[in-house]
């Protein structure tokens, strides 16, 4: 079931190009504890979220995930870091992204993915966020 999001982002926010491929960037101020985005996409269960696979799948719960691979989806860009500014709440279903802190206007949004993604997806290839990009050098 395709759930769109329940409104228009708050921010004025833009994909780019970053360190991780494309990014999601904040075109303004976001003041630390706000709203900045839904991840919206088909609400399916664990079965159908084992069959498709992919990077996109966000759980919700033991029994149910969120595909967010529709382009739609803007929220779908914004890139995990150890060292985040952004974090995710799970509200009846719905995925929210927050400020953790003051978001400068140009600054890149990023959360921590978790542990199993990161261990599936980033660890193989090496992280590429800002902290672990300048512990490398």
């Amino acid at each position: 079931m395709f759930r769109p999001p329940i409104k228009k982002p708050p921010f004025k926010l833009k994909v780019k190009k970053s360190k991780a491929g494309l990014g999601l960037f904040a075109e303004e101020k976001i003041p630390k504890g706000r709203i900045i985005i839904e991840y919206f996409g088909d609400l399916i269960n664990r079965d159908e979220a084992d069959k498709r696979g992919g990077k996109y799948l966000f759980d919700i719960s033991d029994r149910f995930a969120i595909d967010g691979t529709t382009r739609k989806n803007t929220a779908r860009y914004i890139n995990h870091s150890c060292r985040p500014n952004c974090e995710t709440d799970v509200v009846k279903s719905r995925i929210f992204v927050y400020a953790k802190r003051n978001i400068k206007e140009g600054e890149e949004l990023c959360y921590d993915y978790g542990k199993s993604y990161f261990n599936e997806f980033i660890k193989p290839y090496g992280c590429r966020c800002n902290k672990c990009s300048i512990k490398q050098k």
